[in-house]
């Protein structure tokens, strides 16, 4: 009999008076064994309702969150991997503080957690690093989703867009042909270029001796 549970959920955030694109959150919820086929969002500018089905640990999940304020359902973004689906949800304001939570309550919930891998302070968040989004699509284009005309009543539908071909096992760029690189580039061991200097003063001097000897 599957069992019903409450995935953990993490959640970091950027913020911005000027760029959308640096004004988000991230969205994480744990549910490994999840087939693209068995997972339904139904995303709002202000929540979500998530739920999905491991057919191997036979269990399902589910989840309800009401954001501290509104996000926008167009421009975010989503990834669905193996362990997990992320979300790059576009805070719907554009202001340079940070949300001081991601729920519109203030009591504790066991199951949300910060995300600390993703997690920038509010007055460092300018320096770090650029967060890479290329595997994550678009909420809109994604096919049995709704459409974002329909956002009021909900997005409904499954992850049928998602391209499962960016998932793991992706390779290192340039991988192969850096394996092949020949020794010819490699700068000499130490110790090689005087061995090699000795070897030819020997030879020199062998040759020397055998022109005297001939004469």
């Amino acid at each position: 009999m599957a069992s019903n549970v409450t995935p953990e959920v993490l959640w970091a955030q950027r913020s911005s008076a000027t760029d959308p694109e640096s004004n988000f959150i991230y969205l994480t919820i744990g549910v490994p064994d999840v087939p693209t086929s068995n997972l339904k969002l139904d995303l709002k500018p202000t929540g979500l309702v998530f739920t999905g089905h491991s057919d191997t640990l036979k269990r399902t999940y589910h989840v309800e969150l009401e954001f501290y304020a509104e996000i926008d359902p167009s421009a975010s973004k989503v990834n669905h991997t193996a362990r997990d689906v992320e979300m790059k949800l576009r805070k719907k304001e554009l202001d340079a503080s940070y949300w001081p939570r991601l729920l519109k309550e203030s009591k504790k919930v066991h199951f949300l957690k910060t995300d600390f891998d993703k997690w920038v302070d509010e007055d460092e968040q300018h320096e770090a690093a650029e967060d890479d989004f290329s595997n994550f699509g678009g909420m809109g284009g994604m096919p049995g989703m709704g459409g974002m005309g329909g956002m009021d009543g909900g997005m409904g539908g499954d992850f049928g867009g998602i391209d499962f071909s960016k998932l793991g096992g992706a390779g290192i760029p340039g991988g192969d042909d850096d394996e092949e690189d020949s020794d010819d580039d490699m700068p000499p061991l130490e110790g090689e270029d005087e061995a090699d200097k000795a070897e030819e003063a020997k030879e020199a001097k062998e040759a020397v001796d055998t022109s005297k000897e001939a004469a």
